[in-house]
């Protein structure tokens, strides 16, 4: 190897002088934010997929995985006006940040599921 510097790429962050690198990366990570709900709480989360035979069920399974006090009764079904999607909307007594993100995490990754607001 020559005794030339290597420098780092354009546009790539590099550590200032006498600073190791994770030190630059824990400067420009942002802070959490704080989450706006206080738990617990009534939190709405609606889903959106094709209109199949089971959907709903299989949508209530997950949702009472993650919150196994969830009525199934109060689920609210809409379907789209062709008739090709339905919108579920399952309100939840949300009780943590870390329940929100799974259900949200399962939700999402489900094959029926087209969307989850």
């Amino acid at each position: 190897m020559s005794g030339r510097l290597l420098r780092p790429a354009p546009g790539s962050i590099a550590p200032a002088p006498g600073r190791r690198p994770e030190r630059v990366m824990a400067d420009t990570m942002p802070e959490p934010a704080a989450s706006p709900l206080a738990f617990p709480c009534a939190f709405p989360i609606k889903i959106m997929g094709l209109r199949q035979d089971d959907f709903a069920q299989a949508i209530v399974a997950v949702v009472r995985r993650h919150a196994p006090e969830f009525d199934p009764g109060t689920v609210e079904m809409r379907a789209s006006s062709g008739g090709k999607y339905l919108s579920l909307t399952c309100t939840i007594q949300a009780t943590s940040r870390e329940q929100l993100d799974g259900l949200y995490r399962d939700l999402s990754s489900h094959p029926m599921v087209t969307m989850v607001l």
